[in-house]
């Protein structure tokens, strides 16, 4: 996508995906990876959350080593009950792109962890955090948790209305040794990663670390530019006493030339390999010197929207933390991380609607179009520390979370030339010509829990607890329009309570009810202080609500040595939906106006079972059956419908998901065949045509 607001929305989700979603079956390209990974008796359904009395997935190392190096981890969990993921590439890793969403709660409705560091809610138009590709290697996770109607308490997250993921980091080997994969593939396709652990130095108390380098490269399948990153990471794990003392410095620099979003009917007129135009700049010039003149535009297009010269996302970050695992007595744990990121980004596009200063004087060489950019330069630190007290049959469990997040955020524009272009867009740019906006953004996050996890006897455990939680959104102007102001949401008591039966040693039934608040966005592109308006900001400061959740689940486990399965039924009741109405095309970057528009009612089922048929051979099968709908129309300041909204399907929320797979394991050798079946869904507010059709995806891995 080149032509973008740098936020996301269900539209251009869809958008993005469509080339994929448009096409009935899609074969993802071959790569080749040396050393293949080690084969394991994997299980897809992990330990399907036994004990918990809510519904939890795990996918371990034996799992996430078998996909292609270099492959999304969110991609790696889309097998999963409940979870659709949509990519405009096969490894799901183009940012932009790569949308998740669990339960029809979309990605920024969600909580992400790694190794207990929050991640934000990993918005592309970054405000609090930072997507999970660039906040580990791929190689280096080792587990990941997925719960997919509430998280735990102590998760830190402010984003969870719905699921959580949470990451865990491969720990370093005992042993002296190193790992090398190299993949390559179509596109100029390569990726190189390399580990080298240290095992345990004896002489330095059995300390024990690695370093890892991952560098990545690829052609867009559509030709004219390439995406890359670069990635380091380093960990190390030193013993205290009966605890641990853990330290690690992430680093990662990405590079993604965009892909022009297309719309069904831009594909229909133009093609699915219809593209930004890059490197043809004379036809980018013309087009906005022709809107610039008010003159016809050269073919093909219809408007300038069109296609854009090209759009690039640029990122470098630095996550950080040290972390102390310890038991103070024999009955007392703590758990502590203190955690620092820093960030540096540019979303950027070529944009016809401003000229490079002089466009149109005699003798200038000034282009019709100019480089548009969103600036983004976060620095956050923060700490989460629990207490874990076994008093016998009680466990009590309490902690908190405290984050201090300072954002600056801008909107830039930069000159071009007319008869070449001037500046790399694969490279942060400088000396702008014009700051339409740059504000400074201060959140203040505080969360605290307590639980009991009470276990009645050997069949029966029942756990309850509460989470308090305060966020402080401030902004202060920096250029632009006038803007100060403070907002908060805040709640004392979001209570979680939860019940395990076990019938049998290989069934057990659970159940649980949890409560769930989502906190302001703070920036100047979404969230209350997006209208960049004092009076709308003071107006929204009084009368806005936080969203929240309401989620039930009940279902039960049953696992022997050949099978293991889960089935679970859940409603979710979602209130305070917040909805920022734009004034004009998103593309224009114009300001909007957030307001509380109702709320959403999903009920659903979700299947899953692995069965192993012979030593060598198993079966994997997931399906989930989703309804979520709208309760409330949309109205205006002046309670005139706007959206008639009510009892219509929530966008970009398939019904039916299915996923199944045939694995084969001997002797070193792997093959896995995979089927994956997304219903139809809509992508429009009141389901008045825009519809996008269901699609079956295929894949072999050898």
């Amino acid at each position: 996508m080149a032509g973008r607001p740098d936020c996301t929305s269900p539209q251009t989700a869809r958008r993005a995906a469509s080339v994929r979603l448009d096409h009935g079956v899609t074969m993802a390209r071959a790569v080749f990876r040396y050393p293949p990974p080690p084969p394991a008796a994997s299980s897809e359904t992990g330990d399907g959350g036994q004990g918990q009395s809510r519904q939890v997935q795990t996918l371990k190392d034996d799992s996430i080593s078998l996909e292609a190096a270099g492959t999304s981890p969110l991609k790696a969990i889309d097998k999963l009950p409940g979870v659709t993921f949509q990519s405009a590439d096969a490894f799901g890793a183009y940012e932009w792109s790569a949308r998740i969403s669990i339960r029809g709660f979309n990605q920024n409705q969600l909580g992400f962890t790694l190794d207990g560091v929050p991640l934000g809610d990993m918005s592309y138009g970054n405000h609090n955090g930072l997507h999970i590709s660039r906040a580990i290697t791929n190689e280096n996770i080792g587990r990941i948790d997925l719960a997919q109607g509430a998280g735990a308490l102590g998760v830190a997250s402010t984003s969870n209305l719905g699921g959580t993921l949470q990451f865990f980091s491969r720990a370093p080997s005992q042993d002296f040794g190193g790992q090398l994969n190299v993949t390559g593939g179509s596109d100029q396709m390569h990726r190189v990663f390399g580990r080298v652990d240290s095992g345990a130095i004896d002489a330095l108390g059995g300390l024990r670390g690695y370093a890892s380098v991952a560098t990545q490269k690829t052609d867009k399948w559509k030709g004219g530019s390439e995406q890359k990153q670069f990635q380091y990471d380093l960990k190390a794990v030193l013993p205290v006493g009966q605890g641990e003392l853990t330290a690690f410095y992430n680093g990662s620099q990405r590079r993604e030339q965009d892909y022009q979003d297309l719309s069904f009917s831009l594909i229909k007129r133009l093609g699915r390999d219809w593209d930004n135009v890059q490197p043809n700049w004379g036809l980018a010039v013309a087009a906005a010197r022709a809107y610039q003149t008010n003159t016809a535009l050269p073919a093909p297009y219809t408007t300038v929207d069109d296609a854009y010269y090209a759009g690039a996302g640029i990122r470098d970050d630095q996550l950080y933390g040290l972390g102390l695992k310890m038991p103070l007595t024999d009955k007392i744990k703590l758990d502590a991380t203190a955690y620092g990121h820093t960030n540096e980004g540019q979303g950027l596009w070529y944009t016809p609607y401003v000229a490079s200063p002089g466009f149109g004087t005699a003798g200038s060489t000034a282009a019709p179009l100019s480089i548009r950019t969103t600036e983004y330069d976060i620095s956050r630190s923060g700490l989460t520390a629990g207490l874990t007290i076994d008093l016998g049959a009680h466990e009590l469990t309490g902690g908190f979370w405290t984050e201090k997040n300072d954002m600056n955020q801008a909107r830039r524009f930069y000159a071009e030339t007319a008869a070449a272009p001037s500046r790399n867009s694969l490279q942060f740019q400088e000396n702008p010509f014009f700051t339409q906006w740059q504000y400074r953004f201060e959140t203040e996050t505080l969360t605290g829990y307590v639980s009991d996890t009470w276990t009645i006897n050997d069949a029966l455990k029942v756990n309850f607890g509460f989470k308090a939680m305060k966020v402080t959104n401030n902004v202060q102007r920096i250029a632009g329009n006038p803007l100060a102001g403070e907002i908060e949401s805040e709640n004392s008591f979001l209570p979680q309570v939860g019940v395990v039966y076990k019938v049998m040693p290989d069934l057990e039934f659970f159940g649980g009810y949890t409560e769930n608040m989502a906190a302001y966005v703070s920036a100047a592109t979404s969230g209350p202080f997006a209208s960049q308006n004092q009076a709308a900001v003071d107006y929204i400061a009084k009368t806005l609500n936080p969203e929240t959740s309401k989620t039930i689940e009940l279902g039960a486990r049953y696992r022997t040595d050949r099978f293991q399965g889960v089935a679970a039924l859940y409603h979710v009741t979602f209130e305070d939906r917040l909805l920022a109405a734009s004034t004009a095309a998103p593309i224009l970057g114009l300001p909007a106006v957030l307001s509380n528009v109702g709320g959403v009612e999903t009920s659903g089922v979700e299947l899953a079972g692995e069965y192993k048929l012979t030593d060598n051979w198993s079966l994997y099968g997931a399906y989930t059956y989703n309804q979520s709908e709208y309760q409330d129309d949309v109205l205006n300041g002046s309670g005139v419908v706007v959206a008639r909204t009510a009892g219509k399907e929530v966008v970009n929320t398939p019904k039916n998901i299915f996923k199944g797979e045939v694995k084969f394991e001997l002797a070193g050798f792997y093959s896995k065949l995979g089927v994956a079946h997304t219903g139809e869904r809509y992508y429009t507010y009141e389901n008045i045509g825009g519809q996008v059709d269901s699609t079956t995806v295929a894949d072999l891995t050898l």
